[in-house]
């Protein structure tokens, strides 16, 4: 008995050890494709550029990786692609944007994919949105909303252009048009400027002050408001209000929901099914990246904020919003409608 039991334990520690070495040598020679869920020039494509360019070195065999921006449907279209077309093997992985991954929690059959089952890496940041308005606005500071009419670029439902616009409409009772259409941050910012709108909301403050250096705390543009769980210390000191002055009673509950999202909201998805060896791969470069001194350099030089949060954190917090009661997730739904 002793006998077969040591020799199971060593064909037990032999598989162990030749799994990760089998994904680690998968990689030589390989192609990773990184697929963004918006267009070139936003927020979440900066963020996954740098990511590309630093990532590689930290996993064993140094793989090529690209990036391919597939906007559309805020970003919903590259979260169905990742859910059912894309590579299971590990050659592909995906940043969406993180309202995409509450969508079918609010609208159940609208997309192809179950976010419970998607393989986190994790994700890059955690942040505060800012509604912004043009300096040749008419809306100076979020107060006006209540008695002028504001136009707001969005990328679509799933969105947080979107999504937080409607919410500050629905919730905080002003009068915001939300104009979708608009295929990531960087357009809406450039209809700004053509004066086609007023602003945007949902705007990550990480992504604005990156973008847009010339307009962060300028007279070229009007911080009107902050959302996020806590107010941020640095956008306060700016005079920046914050959600829960204008969102109170029982609509903060319901805010509480929405703004929950924030706390992964740069994430990065594998599609259901990789392995679970390559998947660790994936894991261990993606949280060695973000700590690589080279990495947070780049990343300061373009002023992108890195605050990451771990797969198993990521997974847990989709998880636990998955089990919200119904009926606070109807008035979320609600919420979130013209």
């Amino acid at each position: 008995m002793r006998i077969n039991l040591t020799a199971s334990a060593l064909l037990a520690a032999a598989t162990i050890a030749v799994a990760p070495a089998a994904a680690q040598n998968f990689y030589e020679g390989k192609t990773i494709n990184l697929v963004v869920g918006s267009s070139a020039g936003g927020g979440y494509d900066l963020y996954s550029r740098v990511l590309a360019r630093h990532m590689p070195k930290h996993i064993p065999g140094n793989p090529v990786m690209l990036v391919q921006n597939m906007p559309g449907a805020g970003s919903g279209k590259a979260a169905e692609f990742t859910y059912t077309l894309a590579p299971k093997d590990g050659t592909t992985f995906a940043m969406i944007f993180p309202g995409i991954i509450v969508e079918p929690l609010l609208n159940p059959g609208k997309f192809r994919f179950d976010p419970t089952k998607f393989e986190f890496l994790g994700s890059a940041d955690s942040g505060s949105r800012l509604c912004v308005t043009h300096r040749t606005s008419k809306i100076k500071k979020f107060d006006d909303l209540y008695k002028n009419v504001g136009a707001f670029g969005g990328s679509g439902p799933g969105s947080s252009t979107t999504d937080y616009a409607q919410m500050f409409a629905n919730l905080a009772g002003v009068k915001i048009k939300v104009v979708n259409g608009y295929k990531g941050s960087h357009d809406t910012v450039l209809a700004m400027e053509r004066a086609e709108l007023d602003g945007i909301c949902g705007f990550d403050s990480s992504s604005f002050r990156a973008q847009k250096p010339s307009w962060f705390n300028t007279p070229e543009s009007h911080m009107i408001v902050q959302a996020a769980l806590e107010p941020f210390p640095e956008l306060t000191k700016l005079g920046v209000p914050h959600i829960w002055k204008y969102v109170t009673g029982d609509n903060r509950k319901i805010a509480e929901v929405i703004l929950a999202q924030q706390e992964f909201h740069r994430p990065f998805i594998a599609p259901p099914g990789v392995s679970a060896d390559r998947m660790a791969v994936l894991r261990k470069a993606f949280m060695s990246t973000l700590k690589d001194p080279d990495f947070l350099a780049d990343a300061t030089k373009m002023k992108l904020t890195i605050n990451p949060k771990d797969a198993a954190t990521v997974s847990a917090l989709v998880k636990k919003m998955y089990a919200s009661p119904r009926d606070l997730l109807d008035k979320v739904n609600k919420a979130l409608k013209p």
